[in-house]
């Protein structure tokens, strides 16, 4: 067998994953709008699955679909790729927000996070995680123990900003109640996700976003592919 150049394998893996999200993207693109989220999220699945084979990696589905019995492609402990070059974990989400999808809303995304084989957590059962995204400036100045009205008055004076001008993304759940309340009585502004809070984090963690922080209970799948 001829040894394959793979000299810049983050690179080239990297760009042929993008691809994968796009050719999920473009599958479920006709249903947008149309109010059939299994329907958006079943074409986003096969066009994903069907793009990983032709990659040159050795994937390991860690965070998927769900288990093997529930989920026919892309089901945690599925092997994806073509077998030939580095090995991977990884995690899918051929689309986070299905339901914004199917009403026509923005900020639904298809998303893959990968890293070395055996080095991403597998949460196993565990279903919600509770979650504090905030950009570089949080970085050892907001903890998820502390009150949310402290975390916010933290980051703000490492941000150089007023309370008020903060805004904090949650999303829009009954259990969330008491904690957009606090928000609040901060002085802090809300942003109210309806769905898909792998958007919500990303932009918590972009320096061009005006979402300072992104709080609250969610799933754990989610959170890792943020992470």
């Amino acid at each position: 067998m001829t040894e394959e150049n793979y000299s810049n394998p983050d690179r080239n893996l990297g760009m042929e994953l993008v691809r994968a999200t796009e050719a999920a993207a473009i599958r479920s693109a006709p249903f947008i709008g149309k109010g059939d989220k299994n329907a958006a999220d079943g074409a986003a699945v096969d066009a994903m699955r069907k793009f990983l084979g032709t990659v040159a990696f050795d994937g390991l589905v860690v965070i998927g679909e769900g288990e093997k019995d529930e989920a026919p492609m892309l089901f945690n402990g599925e092997h994806v790729g073509n077998g030939f070059g580095p090995a991977c974990d990884i995690a899918v989400d051929p689309i986070d927000g299905t339901s914004l999808t199917a009403a026509g809303r923005m900020n639904a995304l298809s998303v893959i996070a990968v890293s070395d084989r055996g080095s991403m957590f597998d949460p196993s059962a565990v279903f919600y995680m509770d979650k504090l995204v905030t950009g570089p400036e949080g970085r050892g100045v907001v903890d998820l123990d502390r009150p949310i009205g402290d975390n916010i008055r933290a980051l703000a004076d490492a941000k150089g900003l007023a309370v008020e001008d903060m805004q904090v993304a949650v999303l829009d759940r009954p259990r969330h109640a008491d904690l957009i309340a606090q928000i609040r009585a901060a002085g802090a502004s809300t942003r109210l996700l309806l769905d898909g809070d792998v958007a919500g984090g990303i932009n918590a963690a972009r320096p061009d976003s005006r979402i300072d922080m992104c709080v609250g209970i969610g799933g754990t799948p989610e959170g890792i592919i943020t992470a």
